[in-house]
């Protein structure tokens, strides 16, 4: 009989040593092969898997129309770079669409003139060139053989140069590519059309754009907003307009060079030189010099060296002289934040990252320096570039006072520093 309590109930005999009573079954109930799934888990499934298709989806979309947005970025920009002009026709009494339809028709002139133009400069050169080959082919004959005591003769040269297999993989080569050729030509008057298109837009309807944009913001935001965008269209057309000032300026004192020196094509080389050294980063100055050099090199190789010359002198003045003024209050960044945000803008857009890349980060440092807190400098030595030494610190100090404090021979004191005299 089991003992009980005062209370009448049976009391709980402990264990033996060394044994562990055994568990009950679990709050929930048997976990078994038959137990129920948690309620939350097949949603929870579900929902991952959705996430999953979404960002998928979403993944393949944009990689599908990253030209597209490529496009519309370059449409944005151009449009900012004309909406001074356009809002400044617009507010002597043009309509918004009629005044940005005449800056992108002056544009429009201004760019196939100078492709017209530079393209019948090169076309002249290739027919010069070509008219005059065999004369510089039997020239260079004539000083080979001279030299080096062969035998060449031109003719032998062009039958076995007509005959070799190169030439003729590289004409069939040639032949098969004629349709890629094409294909990338229209490709790209599509891409050009539709970047125009957009930047019209962009343009014409700006002010209805920002409010589109501003209705669904709150008024704070609104006003933060807009403040953007001003600042975005005045360091965007400032970019523009200054780089065009210096293309003009660089254009004209070319030209003054190489009608000097009797170039060829003089003021095709000088808007050349002009549009490609200001608006293509970086290397836009070795590549606007190359063409020159080479077309004064056929004329004299004295003058294709006078203009590399005259090429580098001017870059130093451009540099610390025209540009600094000019670009002060419009583009105004450092020169090493410049050129690593056209490295960046290469690697992430290619071309188009690099031309856009300093207006982006131009209008990212003004939006920017609004909102950053700055405070007075001391006036501490080490600001201005100087080391603070402290007195005694600095090296000379201590050899110096270390000089001075040396007894001379024959001072009293010698003996006593010695410290080996007889009392």
């Amino acid at each position: 009989m089991a003992p009980t309590d005062e209370s009448g109930q049976a009391t709980r005999q402990a264990p033996p040593t060394g044994t562990t009573p055994p568990t009950g079954p679990p709050p929930g109930g048997p976990a078994g092969p038959g137990a129920r799934m948690p309620p939350w888990l097949p949603r929870a499934m579900v929902l991952a898997l959705a996430l999953i298709a979404v960002f998928q989806l979403g993944s393949w979309a944009f990689h599908q129309l990253t030209g597209l947005l490529i496009n519309v970025l370059i449409a944005f920009f151009l449009a900012l770079a004309i909406e001074p002009a356009v809002s400044w026709m617009a507010g002597r009494g043009l309509r918004r669409g009629l005044a940005t339809f005449l800056v992108f028709i002056a544009v429009l002139i201004a760019a196939a003139g100078f492709v017209t133009l530079l393209g019948s400069m090169l076309a002249g050169q290739i027919v010069k060139m070509v008219e005059d080959f065999p004369d510089y082919l039997d020239s260079v004959i004539n000083w080979f053989n001279g030299h080096f005591h062969t035998e060449l003769r031109r003719v032998d040269i062009q039958e076995g140069l007509l005959r070799s297999d190169w030439l003729r993989n590289y004409v069939q080569n040639s032949a098969t590519g004629v349709l890629d050729v094409s294909a990338q030509v229209l490709g790209g008057l599509f891409q050009m059309l539709t970047v125009l298109l957009f930047s019209f837009y962009f343009a014409a309807d700006g002010p209805r754009l920002r409010r589109a944009l501003c209705s669904v913001l709150p008024p704070a935001r609104q006003a933060e907003v807009l403040r953007a965008w001003e600042i975005a269209v005045d360091k965007t057309g400032g970019y523009l307009y200054s780089r065009g000032l210096m293309a003009l300026v660089s254009g004209i004192a070319h030209y003054i060079l190489l009608e000097i020196l009797e170039v060829p094509y003089a003021p095709v080389l000088a808007v050349w030189v002009g549009l490609v050294s200001q608006f293509i980063p970086t290397i836009g100055t070795y590549l606007a010099g190359a063409l020159p050099m080479l077309i004064a090199f056929t004329v004299n190789p004295w003058y294709a060296l006078w203009v590399l010359v005259f090429v580098v002198i001017y870059q130093q003045f451009e540099n610390y002289v025209l540009q600094p003024k000019l670009t002060s209050k419009t583009v105004d960044i450092h020169p090493a934040v410049a050129f690593g945000s056209v490295v960046a803008g290469a690697a992430l857009l290619g071309a188009v990252g690099a031309l856009i890349a300093i207006p982006a980060i131009a209008t990212l440092q003004a939006f920017l320096g609004a909102y950053v807190k700055r405070y007075d400098v001391t006036d501490d030595p080490r600001v201005h570039g100087r080391r603070n030494r402290r007195s005694g610190t600095g090296g000379s100090t201590r050899l110096r006072k270390l000089w001075v404090r040396r007894p001379e021979p024959g001072h009293p004191g010698t003996e006593g520093a010695g410290g080996g005299g007889s009392s």
